[in-house]
């Protein structure tokens, strides 16, 4: 899991990021380039895995399957639970509704309490999970889709039909006026791309 990020800076209010793309596309790259940078990013999916080890969302989940999720030493049973709602979209629609709030709610918190000049938020599921919601720009990360099917096979170990099917099952980001595109193919380098968006948004690096 990634450690709570450093709040730091003596600023007002943060500007609020979302950083998102489809599976494969290389959020985690820009992410790491901030990071080196000293800016504060959360990331919801090691976010939420470590809500749902909060005492509040395990009762939440044990009222909605049983307790029978839950490891002698008092752990979630991460694979059984995926069992359940990975092949199931009214139970996976369940789980969504107890852990998004809480995830939502956390990041309210940690921006609340931020200092640096901006706090970003990482997120395959930005606008499903309503995390785009007074976000000032949103860093679309993008790369074309052969490239992300390579990615995704070396990384997970996966056969190339399972990695379609997971980039099928993800709903496109609908773009706004604040949407910024990041376009990490391997070709273009990304640094000077999030270095202009930075300088766009009046921080330096």
């Amino acid at each position: 899991m990634i450690p709570a990020q450093p709040t730091h800076c003596n600023h007002h209010r943060p500007l609020l990021i979302g950083i998102t793309g489809g599976i494969g596309s290389g959020k985690s790259v820009v992410s790491h380039i901030l990071r080196i940078a000293g800016l504060p990013v959360y990331d919801t999916d090691s976010e939420a895995k470590r809500i749902m080890d909060s005492l509040d969302i395990k009762k939440q989940i044990a009222a909605t399957w049983g307790n029978e999720l839950y490891l002698t030493d008092g752990s979630l049973d991460r694979r059984r639970l995926a069992a359940i709602v990975f092949n199931d979209p009214a139970q996976l629609t369940r789980l969504n509704a107890i852990v998004h709030p809480a995830v939502r709610d956390d990041f309210a918190r940690r921006a609340a309490a931020c200092t640096a000049p901006a706090f970003f938020v990482e997120s395959a599921i930005l606008q499903n999970a309503g995390m785009d919601s007074g976000l000032q720009y949103v860093w679309l990360v993008t790369a074309d889709t052969e490239t992300r099917i390579e990615r995704v096979m070396r990384r997970n170990a996966i056969g190339r039909d399972e990695v379609i099917s997971r980039i099928d099952s993800q709903t496109p980001y609908r773009t706004d006026s604040r949407t910024r595109i990041i376009v990490n193919d391997g070709r273009q380098a990304v640094l000077p791309q999030v270095a202009a968006l930075l300088a766009e948004a009046g921080i330096t690096m």
